[in-house]
């Protein structure tokens, strides 16, 4: 399926539906959804997340978690490097983040049980066990949707809660980014395609030629017809209240736009940052937060820079089958990309001030399987060497947040099997998380489809090392 006829990843209605919404909104109005307001601006102070997603899962072994002394089926070809904290060391093709290891920490003990990718990003990205192992619908709400629904009441004139990813992949369950039962409106606002391509832009952020007028009368209107006459039933209204509300607000202010432009940074830093879609988006995503967002999730999947054609033998994201591609081939290229963006987006949060209030998290879904596999390459037809999924090991890099830097947290076994110590799970990283968000997650429960509370997570606790 081509990406123009893939489902939008926000069912809701697009810039031309607002544009008419005239007389829908005088019905809505009449099933009790209230007028569009302006909101109070974000504080400058408020918390916020940047969460880099990598789909397919990285070799936590060939990444953040090298093991020199294990035998060779195991440990590779790569060599660690030391990093500038003592007794920190990491992969040699990540010598931009090498440099700077006093401000992240690498997560190395959390595991969970869900090895098909399906599976795994429900788990990791809901904080419970999938009612399938398989597929990509949510049982339940991924956690960008989660700090949503409990941060809706912020606005700065940039969406609240933004994804950015790859052109045909914004499919709300292409990553399992579903809502569940907080239905759609905690969806993301999101960001399609690669905004390093001079041909990129961010639609749907301004009004159709000639409707000024036509919305300041409409809304003027809303503004007179403000007293609900019946109640939302369905709660639908509700909803398409609170995309109209999103969309005029973007189309009508010019932070959005100004948010969204990379051509206000200077040259020299976009290119600090990379003239390829990690780097681009790193940058994006610093802005986003910048502007007042709360939730930025950034996905990097092919590193290939725009104009070229992706490398013969490597595989989109980071599913390094053998069958894939070759992995330390593969892999080598995607961490020149990843360690340019990734240092040059912590450089530039502590650089601006900002290592306080946002926090940066890098992982995906589960590593890879300790002992190399080999087999026939699906674009080679030779043999090569991969790694297959493994979600009892995996690595994640944490920066900013006003947390405690410059630490390893746990570790594994000498083969990078399972971890060794200090043994957590996906909630954990979770309840840190929205410890950081000032989110009680504790407290908070949503009620399912049939009326039950749902706590926001079953489990969890801000991991203490980092706080």
């Amino acid at each position: 399926m081509s990406a123009d006829k893939l489902p939008r990843s926000c069912p809701g209605p697009n810039r031309r539906d607002f544009l008419r919404f005239g007389s829908v909104a005088v019905a809505s109005t009449a099933l009790g959804v209230t007028p569009f307001r302006a909101k109070a601006s974000t504080s400058s102070n408020d918390p916020a997340v940047i969460f880099v997603w990598l789909p397919g899962g990285p070799p936590h072994q060939d990444t953040f978690d090298m093991k020199p002394d294990s035998p060779a089926e195991y440990r590779g070809p790569y060599k660690p490097i030391h990093t500038n904290v003592p007794g920190i060391d990491i992969c040699e093709y990540l010598p931009k983040l090498a440099t700077m290891a006093d401000k992240y920490a690498i997560i190395r003990s959390i595991a969970h049980t869900f090895a098909d990718h399906g599976g795994g990003h429900k788990k990791f990205l809901t904080g419970r066990d999938p009612m399938q192992p398989t597929g990509f619908i949510n049982d339940y709400p991924m956690v960008g949707s989660m700090a949503a629904k409990m941060l809706a009441h912020k606005h700065a004139g940039v969406p609240n809660y933004i994804a950015g990813v790859d052109g045909g992949r914004q499919n709300i369950d292409t990553f399992s980014f579903g809502s569940s039962y907080l239905g759609p409106n905690t969806y993301p606002f999101t960001i399609v395609g690669d905004p390093s391509d001079k041909k990129f832009e961010i639609k749907n952020l301004s009004l159709l030629p000639g409707t000024e007028e036509k919305i300041a009368d409409r809304l003027s209107l809303l503004e007179k017809i403000n007293k609900p006459l019946v109640g939302d039933l369905t709660g639908n209204a509700a909803t398409q209240d609170t995309f109209r509300q999103r969309a005029l607000e973007l189309v009508t202010k010019d932070t959005a736009k100004s948010a969204f432009d990379l051509t206000k940074e200077p040259a020299k830093l976009r290119e600090r940052y990379g003239n390829h879609r990690y780097g681009q988006r790193a940058l994006m995503a610093r802005r986003l937060v910048e502007h007042g967002a709360s939730w930025v999730t950034m996905v990097m999947e092919n590193a290939t820079p725009p104009g070229e054609q992706m490398v013969k033998n490597h595989t989109y994201n980071w599913d390094s089958h053998a069958v894939n591609c070759h992995i330390f081939e593969d892999t080598q290229f995607k961490l020149g990309f990843l360690d340019q963006a990734i240092s040059a987006l912590i450089e530039d949060l502590y650089a601006r001030g900002l290592d306080k209030r946002v926090l940066l998290v890098v992982t995906g879904e589960f590593g890879r399987t300790p002992k190399i596999e080999y087999s026939k390459g699906t674009q080679t037809g030779v043999s090569q060497p991969g790694r297959d999924h493994w979600p009892s090991a995996m690595s994640i890099l944490v920066s900013g947040g006003g947390m405690k830097m410059g630490q390893t947290i746990g570790s594994t076994t000498s083969k990078a099997e399972t971890p060794k110590d200090r043994p957590m799970v996906p909630e954990d990283l979770w309840a840190t998380v929205f410890n950081h968000l000032h989110i009680d997650y504790a407290s908070t429960s949503f009620p399912d489809g049939t009326g039950r509370p749902m706590p926001m997570l079953p489990r969890g606790e801000p991991i203490k090392e980092l706080v």
